[in-house]
């Protein structure tokens, strides 16, 4: 079994000095980037041109998180560009398969998130055609909110499914997620964990990444430490 990701969101890092912040998580599995329009969300962070500047300054696959409207318009350019995996909300899309095989298509792995009320049953049968489920575990739109243990019930649904081979994705989440809060989430049965302040508020946000690491993968009982 593989250990548990660590994505550090740049949401947190300092934006005048995107490249040195993401050279200061050089250890970190995926740099995640959150997108975000003033439309879906309450907040417009960065878009695609700063997205096309990081991958030129680091080898570290990018995961962009767009919670943004009309995806299948703005998440295949992401894709295109060179991102690894490019994840959009099931609430902003009319068909979240076509999407998904539209990002596929443009050569990146295709990611589902759903915010912390959505319920995750509607989406079961869907989830096939995608390589992520991001669960949100703070409302999308700001960094530095509370986690929401409750959305782990979600995560434990699909995580029987992946065990009993009925579903091959990986389960990410995203919010609030700090020493405090991912060994929860690895019990339950996160693969991933999105980390921002916990990872960039500290001295070295390197050796926080590698912390959150070992402290998921001890307290997973799927991912080794490997």
């Amino acid at each position: 079994m593989a250990g548990p990701l660590i994505a550090p969101s740049i949401l947190a890092a300092d934006f005048a000095r995107l490249a040195d912040e993401t050279a200061a998580v050089a250890g970190a599995d995926w740099l995640h980037v959150d997108v975000m329009d003033n439309h879906f969300v309450p907040n417009l962070t960065l878009g695609l041109p700063v997205v096309e500047s990081l991958l030129k300054v680091t080898d570290i696959p990018m995961d962009c998180h767009l919670m943004i409207d009309d995806p299948a318009r703005w998440a295949p350019p992401y894709a295109e560009a060179g991102a690894y995996n490019v994840t959009f909300h099931a609430e902003a899309a009319d068909d979240p398969v076509a999407v998904a095989r539209d990002i596929r298509a443009a050569g990146a792995k295709a990611g589902l998130s759903v915010k912390p009320g959505t319920p995750i049953d509607p989406y079961l049968e869907i989830l096939r055609e995608f390589d992520t489920l991001l669960v949100m575990s703070v409302e999308p739109g700001f960094g530095g909110q509370k986690f929401i243990p409750e959305v782990l019930a979600k995560v434990g649904i699909v995580r029987r499914l992946v065990d009993a081979g009925e579903l091959t994705i990986l389960v990410e989440i995203d919010g609030g997620i700090n020493d405090d809060t991912i060994e929860a989430a690895a019990e339950a049965g996160v693969d991933c964990f999105v980390a921002g302040s916990a990872v960039y508020s500290a001295a070295d946000p390197a050796a926080a990444v590698e912390a959150l690491r070992r402290k998921a993968a001890a307290a997973s009982p799927h991912l080794t430490a490997g």
